[in-house]
């Protein structure tokens, strides 16, 4: 094929680095678990009932999972409440949090973000993915911007070929 006619990736030659935040997200089953189930009624907390449904718990269905634990009726639960269960599972789950699912999901990129080495794009031009078909809580993308900001030459957000320029130092 003639040079004249040759096929060139422009954006793979202009040193652009092109990062997925889905590729943080970290791998694993997610499962909730409701305080409800452990009241009398669904309503009250007795100790020794409570104490009783923890250790019958199987932790082997939450093996290498992420939990979050949350109440979804109107009770008060004691904070003591939550050291049971959480040392009940905290041998075999990756994580446990207190909160809903985009709890836990902000929390797991939370984690992911900070240990991350962002070293490579030191000096660099970054393009973060704009579409994803994973779900990214948006303050993971405040996280990465304050990661970024200080370190790389510019941060567009976006798609190669449509972008929002962010940062240009």
């Amino acid at each position: 094929m003639s040079e004249e006619f040759e096929i060139r990736n422009k954006v793979a030659e202009s040193g652009l680095i092109n990062f997925d935040l889905a590729s943080l997200l970290p791998k694993g089953e997610r499962k909730g678990i409701d305080l409800k189930e452990f009241l009398f009624q669904e309503m009250i907390l007795k100790e020794k009932d409570f104490r009783e449904k923890v250790e019958a718990i199987h932790t082997e269905e939450y093996k290498d999972t992420y939990i979050y634990i949350y109440n979804s009726v109107d009770t008060i639960i004691p904070l003591w409440a939550y050291f049971v269960l959480t040392a009940k599972l905290t041998d075999v789950a990756k994580k446990i949090v207190f909160g809903n699912r985009e709890d836990l999901e902000v929390i797991l990129m939370h984690n992911a973000i900070q240990t991350y080495d962002f070293g490579d794009m030191r000096g660099k031009r970054v393009l973060v993915k704009g579409c994803s078909d994973k779900e990214i809580p948006e303050n993971a993308y405040i996280e990465l911007v304050e990661q970024l900001k200080p370190m790389v030459k510019s941060l567009m957000f976006g798609e190669a070929c449509s972008n929002v320029p962010i940062v240009k130092n």
